[in-house]
C-alpha cells in the first residue's frame, strides 16, 4: 500500500525536481512503516541521481500529515526489533541529503508533519495550515532533531511552547518562528512550492550545495541528538504513560 500511500514523481514541468506525496487522506495521511520507507528509499533515490537537484514534500488538499499512525506506533511498542524503526531511517537519510528540500504545506502538520519542515530549505504553507506536535500529551519527546533544530530555528520559548507545551502554531505563527518561508492560499502552496523547487534545480548544483552545507553546518551533533531522541523516543513507546494516552486517543 505504500506505492499508493506515498507516491513519488518526476514532473515533466519541473526538470530535475523529484516530488514525494502523502497520499493517503482517508487517515490524514498519518505515517505507517511502509510510508517511512517508502519515502527513505526515494530521498535516497534523490541523493545518488545527479539527474535529481531539489526534493519536493506535499500532502493533500486540506492536509500535509497527521504524524505518525498510531495503530502503527503501538504495534511497534509491541515488539522488541533489533534495527531502528522505518521512521528513524527516513528522518536520518533527510538529515543527510544533498539536495535542497523544500515542503508545501496545506491544512494538518502534526507531529513529524510539523518536525519535517525543519529539515527543509523552504517551506510554503497555507493560510490554513497548523502546525503542532503534541509528543508530550501522547506521553513521547520529540523526534527528528527537532530538540536541536527548533531552538536553533526559533529560540527557547517557541520552541518550548511548541515541542513541549503541544501550543498549536498557525501559519504566520510559524512563519514568524522562522520554520516557514512563505504564507500563501491553498491553492498556491504547490505551484510556488514546485515552482521553488524547479528554480533550486536550476541552479549550478555545486554552488548551491557548498552554500547549503556552508548554511546547515555539521551535521554529527544533529546524528548525535537524533540518536539521543531515539533512545527515551523509545523508551517512551513502551512506557504506561504512553501506552494509557494511545489508547485514550484511539478511542475517539
Amino acid at each position: 500500500m505504500s506505492d499508493t500511500h506515498i507516491l513519488v514523481d518526476r514532473p515533466q514541468q519541473a526538470p530535475g525536481v523529484l516530488t514525494i506525496r502523502f497520499n493517503r487522506p482517508e487517515k490524514k495521511n498519518a505515517i505507517t512503516t511502509a510510508m517511512y520507507r517508502r519515502m527513505a528509499a526515494a530521498v535516497e533515490e534523490a541523493g545518488a541521481d545527479p539527474a535529481i537537484r531539489a526534493v519536493l514534500f506535499l500532502g493533500t488538499e486540506g492536509c500535509f500529515s497527521a504524524g505518525n499512525d498510531l495503530a502503527d506506533f503501538l504495534a511497534f511498542a509491541e515488539t522488541n526489533p533489533t534495527e531502528p524503526p522505518a521512521a528513524f531511517v527516513f528522518l536520518k537519510a533527510l538529515a543527510l541529503c544533498e539536495k535542497p528540500v523544500v515542503s508545501g504545506v496545506d491544512g494538518l502538520a502534526i507531529g513529524i508533519g510539523t518536525t519535517l519542515n525543519l529539515h527543509c530549505d523552504l517551506t510554503f504553507a497555507s493560510d490554513r495550515s497548523l502546525f503542532k506536535t503534541p509528543f508530550v500529551d501522547l506521553g513521547l519527546v520529540p523526534e527528528a532533531g527537532s530538540s536541536l533544530l527548533g531552538p536553533q530555528a526559533m529560540g527557547h520559548q517557541r520552541a518550548f511552547a511548541l515541542l513541549a507545551a503541544s501550543e498549536g502554531f498557525s501559519a504566520e505563527e510559524a512563519r514568524a518562528a522562522g520554520i516557514v518561508w512563505k504564507v500563501v492560499t491553498p491553492d498556491q502552496v504547490e505551484p510556488q512550492a514546485l515552482a521553488a523547487a524547479a528554480r533550486l534545480a536550476s541552479r549550478p548544483a555545486e554552488a548551491l550545495r557548498i552554500t547549503r552545507d556552508l548554511l546547515r553546518g555539521d551535521r554529527t551533533e544533529l546524528l548525535a541528538r537524533m540518536d539521543e531522541e531515539l533512545h527515551h523516543f523509545t523508551e517512551r513507546l513502551r512506557s504506561d504513560e504512553a501506552r494509557a494516552a494511545f489508547q485514550t486517543f484511539l478511542k475517539r
